[in-house]
This record gives C-alpha cells, structure tokens and sequence, in this order.
C-alpha cells in the first residue's frame, strides 16, 4: 500500500494554505481567545480512571482511508448523545474532509449536543489549525509524531497549552516514543494501527509500554474490539482508550460501548 500518511499530509499543507485565504490567522485566534467553555478533557479521562472505570474517548467518524464508509446512517448528534448516555469519558471527531468525510461542523455539532470534552481528531501541520481548533470549540487537539518534528511538536504543544487545550501525543515505535516523550503533555497515545500501512496490532501497545513512565497516561487507540482486548489492556495497567470503528459499526453506538467496557 501506498503511504497513506504522507498523502494526507500533502493535502492539509495546500487545505491550510487556502484556510488562510479565507480568513487570517489573527481573525481566527480573536474567536478562539474569546471563547471560555473549555472542558478538561485530560481531567475527565483522569478522574475516570481514579474511580476505578476505563477512560473512554468514543469516536465519531464516517470512514477511513483504508475501510471506506464505515457508517452509512451517520448523525454526529445522535452519535454524541448516545456516547454520553453511556460512560463516554471524551469524544473525538474527525475533521479530515478527503480522507475521512470528517467536518468540522461535525465537531460543533457533536459538543453542542453533550457535555463532554472533545478531540479533534485532525493531522495538524500548522498552528492555524490548531487555534482553529479552539475556535470550533475543542478541548484537546492531537498531535501525531509522524507527522511532526520535535520542534513542531513543541511549537504546536505551546500554542494549544496557551489556548487552554489538552493535547494528546501520538505513536506508534520506540522512535516516536523517545521523542513524544520530551513534551509536556501527560497523555500519550499508543496508535496500534501503523499510519503508513493501516495495519493493525495490539502488541504495539504491550511493546511500547515498559517504556512510559509511570506519570503518563498512556491511551491505547485502535483495535480495541472485544471485552478480552479491553481486558487485556487493563491488565496491564492501561486504562484509557480510543474506540472509533466497533462503535461506528453498531446499531446504537453508545450501547456498544457500554457492552465493550462492562458500563451499563
């Protein structure tokens, strides 16, 4: 397969590029600063986890590159409002337009309809997206290692801390790891699907483990399909999640989830 990462980050570069055109990055920062409804999305997984349940970030997405649709009836809505009916810790949307049939009037639409904090689940290669982000209403941005240098990382890292929003870190290899792991953020997201060939395993996750510190929140993110995955992940020690495909294939989204982690 082709690396389907390296396409999507083509594209973002010529979709800010015309996002700038737009409306300017100043314009955009005036709406983001003058918002004050932030939800703490590392707090919500946090005080989750304190109490002994999974912190659960349920995804809201359409398709992927790799699946196609992988939701026909598709109402970010109802979607939302059934995750927080649930257990839902978190949500996540997806922004991306080509890749995925994400929008970010899915974003709004979703954290209007609830009250839990929410991801936007985008590839970001430049600040203006993620003061974007904020503008739109999210409360926590992802920030994928393979797509960043550590510079950018701790650039972008700095413009989401001075809007207020948590940021998740993604990886997927001990190489990833070693750099995430010079942010500040708390959250490290272990990605078992390889971004550049959108295969799949859990042991990515058990591998990269033993070298988290313990003052990490490590959230396991793909794959997760069963009670025994979850099971498997709890046992050692991991205890936050990010679940998108088994929900978005199911009649009732948050009645999955609630039967994937034993919350009903």
């Amino acid at each position: 397969m082709t690396d389907i990462l390296a396409r999507i980050l083509e594209t973002k570069k010529s979709e800010v590029a015309s996002a700038r055109q737009m409306r300017s990055e100043a314009d955009i920062l005036r709406e983001a600063k003058s918002r004050n409804d932030l939800r703490g999305f590392y707090q919500a997984m946090k005080n989750d986890i304190a109490s002994g349940k999974p912190g659960v970030i349920a995804e809201i997405k359409r398709a992927s590159p790799s699946k196609g649709i992988i939701r026909e009836n598709f109402n970010p809505v109802e979607i939302a409002t059934s995750y927080a009916a649930n257990g839902a810790s978190c949500l996540s949307v997806l922004t991306d337009v080509q890749y995925f049939q994400g929008s970010s009037d899915y974003l709004r639409q979703a954290r209007a309809a609830c009250s839990l904090p929410v991801l936007r689940k985008d590839f970001m290669i430049d600040p203006y997206q993620i003061i974007n982000a904020r503008a739109l209403g999210a409360d926590c941005i992802l920030l994928i290692v393979a797509a960043l240098s550590l510079q950018q990382l701790k650039e972008f890292e700095s413009v989401a801390t001075e809007l207020g929003m948590d940021v998740l870190v993604e990886v997927h290899d001990f190489k990833e790891l070693e750099i995430a792991l010079q942010l500040e953020t708390p959250m490290v997201g272990i990605n078992n699907r390889n971004l550049r060939t959108f295969e799949t395993t859990l042991q990515t996750t058990l591998d990269l483990l033993q070298e988290i510190p313990e003052d990490k929140m490590v959230v396991t993110e793909s794959g997760i399909l069963s009670a025994e995955d979850v099971n498997l992940m709890r046992s050692n020690n991991v205890n936050a999640f990010l679940v998108g495909e088994a929900f978005m294939r199911a009649d009732e989204p948050g009645l999955a989830l609630a039967e994937l982690f034993n919350s009903n």
